[in-house]
């Protein structure tokens, strides 16, 4: 213990005594003095990609297009500018290699692991040759090393079997792997989840496993249509692969790069935690009743529960509140009671409706609003607001001056 107290000390009065040296300068990788262009003794491919064996790797294997790789690199433009490198940050990156250039895509195929190889990548194989965004152009030099491959899922079956339990969405599943739980999640609960996505062609859009982590997401929130239907019939432990209609999938639009064969999905449910489930719909959400109160504006509302307070909070003030909205056809589009956390907010800083209504309260009121158009987000407000006349019961906890 001794010996480590003074060697620190002592390495402390080198440090003070030196020049200081940052991490990010004792790692500079050097320029290659044949970052200008490829030499002759570079090996071509008929892309027009070049490289050179830097240092042979002590692997067998070549990684695919799907595979993820982590490597270390280092990018010059050929004037031996620097423009990006791992080396330098002392971190090595990993990504699936059909997800960046093409030069990268192709060349990093030649290599096995523990390999290190110069590119000569031209422009049609990078960025371009005037990209723009703050990305080089032109021919690029990278060294690359490759530290090692994580090999991609293999894709199931890509059409669904006739063994295949047909939902009623139009998905398709069976399961391939029996789980151990009791329980299945509902729509409020959160799934902890390991994913992968393939096209009808076999390609692997995205993986839960290449990115290192499971998803966890609130099933309600999860945009896959047909896989939320279909985890709510899981346990934990389970496995299914899914065949999921692209209108299933992704709704009558088909958003830019979706396979227009739809996907296919295997999924495996990892555990769920049990969410608050949503408030109930009110009987009277499809239009004002008679007994509500109604101020010159055209708001509507009524009290749901009495208060304990009798100061009324003005449109300056912060309140906080938990609230539940819904559409008049019944449809729940916002709730901080299904989120477990109550809301705080400026009073003068949200809708019109609710800077007038929530006025009319007193601390542990709870009221039910009816908000025309006009008072909230219009008629058509696109965006993802809702639009028309809202519906929203509001509990008032605290006003702030």
């Amino acid at each position: 213990m001794t010996n480590r107290f003074t060697h620190t000390l002592s390495l402390g009065a080198l440090v003070l005594c030196a020049p200081q040296v940052t991490f990010a300068q004792a790692n500079m990788p050097e320029t290659p003095t044949d970052v200008k262009a490829a030499p002759e003794d570079a090996v071509k491919t008929p892309s027009g990609l070049a490289s050179k064996v830097l240092a042979k790797g002590k692997g067998s294997a070549h990684p695919a297009a799907a595979d993820t790789v982590t490597v270390h690199y280092s990018g010059w433009t050929t004037d031996g500018k620097l423009f990006d490198s791992s080396v330098k940050r002392g971190e090595p990156t990993s990504f699936p290699l059909n997800g960046v250039i093409k030069g990268w895509t192709e060349g990093v195929q030649l290599m096995v692991e523990g390999e290190k190889r110069r590119f000569w990548i031209p422009a049609d194989l990078a960025y371009g040759e005037n990209p723009g965004g703050g990305r080089p152009g032109g021919l690029l030099v990278f060294d690359i090393e490759l530290l090692s491959i994580k090999k991609a899922p293999k894709a199931p079956e890509l059409s669904a079997p006739a063994d295949a339990e047909k939902m009623p969405s139009g998905a398709s599943a069976k399961t391939v792997a029996k789980g151990s739980g009791t329980k299945s999640p509902k729509s409020e609960d959160t799934v902890k989840v390991n994913l992968a996505l393939w096209s009808p062609t076999g390609e692997l859009l995205q993986s839960t496993d290449q990115e290192g982590r499971p998803a966890e997401v609130p099933l309600d929130k999860l945009r896959i249509g047909g896989l939320p239907e279909v985890l709510k019939t899981m346990v934990d432990g389970e496995k299914k692969v899914v065949w999921i209609p692209a209108n299933v999938a992704f709704g009558p639009n088909l958003p830019p790069g979706a396979p227009a064969g739809g996907i296919v999905v295997e999924v495996e449910l990892l555990s769920f935690k049990e969410g608050v489930p949503p408030p109930p719909v009110p009987a009277d959400v499809a239009a004002v009743p008679a007994d509500a109160q109604k101020t010159a504006s055209g708001l509507a509302s009524k009290v749901l529960s009495k208060g304990t307070g009798k100061e009324h909070p003005k449109a300056t003030d912060k309140v906080t509140v938990h609230y539940s909205g819904w559409t008049l056809d019944g449809k729940l589009f916002d709730s901080s009671v299904t989120r477990g956390e109550p809301s705080s907010f400026g009073l003068n800083q949200v809708i019109a409706g609710w800077t007038e209504g929530v006025q009319l309260m007193v601390k542990g009121e709870k009221r039910r609003f009816w908000i025309p158009a006009g008072l909230a987000y219009g008629e058509n407000p696109g965006g993802g607001r809702p639009g028309g006349m809202l519906v929203f019961d509001i509990e008032l906890f605290e006003i702030q001056k």
